[in-house]
């Protein structure tokens, strides 16, 4: 019961870089761009690729950005898939 409840106390960008982390991201990028995200996109909009936690691969590792992208495009969501695409390329610069 304590973790359902701490859980609920998680603040979107926790949930978005656990979302990202569950759909096969690094720990590293998925903190990065959860960071450049949580502002620039709708709840609605979050939920939608926390979704895509779903399609993880269970003999994955680790997913690499470009596959993360390409899934993400399947939403056909435009503003979904620019604002995570940058978030995505500053992520990766930055290392």
């Amino acid at each position: 019961m304590l973790f359902l409840n701490s859980c609920a106390t998680l603040s979107p960008e926790a949930r978005v870089r656990a979302g990202l982390m569950d759909a096969g991201l690094p720990p590293a990028t998925a903190s990065c761009m959860a960071e450049r995200m949580v502002d620039r996109l709708s709840l609605p909009q979050l939920r939608r690729i926390q979704s895509l936690a779903s399609l993880r691969n269970s003999h994955m590792e680790e997913l690499t950005v470009d596959r993360f992208l390409r899934k993400l495009r399947a939403l056909e969501d435009p503003e979904i898939f620019v604002v995570t695409s940058k978030a995505a390329i500053a992520c990766t610069l930055l290392g």
